[in-house]
């Protein structure tokens, strides 16, 4: 059995690797460990998609965000 903090270090070490936009990466850490949101201020978009991914354990998304 995986430990639980396996999936979620697999998935940020592939997000970086990838060039994924660092806002969706915070969102999607934040989503996925149950942070609250950050103040609306500060949430963009990237954010936004990031977080409701990690919030549903989404890792298929991470693509959509790559900086280029």
């Amino acid at each position: 059995m995986a430990h639980p903090g396996e999936d979620y270090r697999e998935a940020t070490t592939k997000m970086e690797e990838l060039g994924v936009d660092p806002d969706y990466i915070l969102g999607w850490q934040g989503g996925y460990l149950g942070h609250p949101k950050r103040e609306e201020q500060r949430v963009s978009e990237a954010y936004e998609a990031g977080y409701s991914d990690g919030e549903e354990k989404e890792t298929g998304n991470f693509g959509n965000w790559v900086k280029s």
